[in-house]
């Protein structure tokens, strides 16, 4: 299968930080049916740059999770394909050279503000939060006087010891486009503020990685969750910037809770598939109750891979929040 003979070209890129819940699932569930029922390829990258919070076989755990529901992928790091290699850990000088890329056309500029001092110039209403689950090295530099420093002033920072982020020049025109799930949205790539592209402990950033990664591999449909619906701009003028065509098909996907309305998250261990398996739930089980969590499939019922994509109609994913609960018996 080559890029040239599919027009569709969809991902879940889920990182190997611990147990994947049943958000996490349901959104992997999602990407595939929006792939697969557009004929398109699916493809699985592993998004693994923040080393100091990978889990020692979280990687694996997660291919293997993802069999089990019955969900599969043409490429990935267990299958290769043409625009290898899936894991990120292994394509650092191919983001090595997209920055030196944003650096050659001042793209980006060097942040040496401490984490503290970009608090105090921010209030909580004008500060856009880093989307859950991503690390960075500090909050967005909307107001950051460093984007104006002099050469000189660069200086009088590097002599003192201050390790610089790197953050991308966030331009201020509006970009209107059509979520499948969430409907028309009208977002300035400043909104995000200056996000980093380059951490100050010497880490590739989520969104250098991700909209590179998106680019060389062909991607040309995001559906990925709703926290990260606020940085469809900012991501698109990145795509931009480094010569890259964006994407051109969204759906953000509304993020999951548990019975009470709590957002899951990795670290509740009783949320992932060993627990399920351990309770006696099938794969059938789970996918009915992650599909009938988002108006795709009666409560309750079973469900297989395929008898989902033949049901599949996006117009019913609900556009809220929501409870996964888990089948009966």
């Amino acid at each position: 299968m080559t890029m040239s003979s599919i027009s569709i070209r969809g991902r879940y890129a889920p990182s190997p930080t611990g147990t994947l819940h049943l958000g996490n699932l349901r959104t992997a569930l999602l990407a595939w049916l929006f792939a697969r029922s557009a004929g398109g390829a699916f493809i699985l990258r592993m998004e693994d740059l923040d080393g100091p919070r990978v889990r020692p076989g979280a990687a694996e755990q997660i291919l293997a999770d993802l069999r089990w529901l019955g969900l599969e992928w043409d490429e990935g790091p267990d299958v290769d394909g043409p625009y290898g290699p899936y894991t990120q850990s292994a394509r650092e000088a191919i983001y090595a050279a997209a920055l030196a890329h944003l650096r050659r056309y001042d793209a980006i500029y060097p942040c040496y503000c401490t984490r503290a001092e970009l608090r105090a110039l921010h209030t909580d209403e004008n500060v856009a939060s880093a989307p859950h689950g991503l690390s960075t090295s500090s909050p967005p530099a909307r107001y950051c006087s460093c984007r104006v420093l002099t050469s000189a002033e660069r200086l009088a920072c590097e002599t003192s010891g201050r390790r610089p982020a790197w953050r991308f020049r966030a331009p201020p025109e509006p970009f209107t486009f059509t979520d499948r799930i969430m409907g028309t949205v009208t977002q300035r790539p400043s909104d995000a503020g200056d996000f980093i592209v380059w951490r100050s402990d010497g880490l590739f950033a989520y969104h250098l990685a991700v909209v590179v990664d998106d680019a060389l591999m062909g991607v040309s449909q995001i559906v990925r969750g709703a926290d990260l619906l606020p940085f469809v701009a900012a991501q698109r003028a990145l795509f931009l910037a480094l010569g890259y065509p964006p994407p051109t098909e969204y759906a953000h996907v509304p993020l999951a809770t548990d019975a009470t309305g709590v957002r899951m998250a990795k670290r509740d261990a009783s949320a992932g598939v060993a627990a399920l398996r351990a309770h006696g739930v099938t794969p059938a089980q789970t996918l009915g109750a992650l599909a009938a969590s988002c108006g795709l499939w009666p409560a309750n019922t079973p469900a297989t891979p395929a008898d989902l994509l033949v049901a599949f109609d996006p117009m019913r994913i609900i556009r809220e929040p929501s409870p996964i609960v888990l089948l009966e018996g």
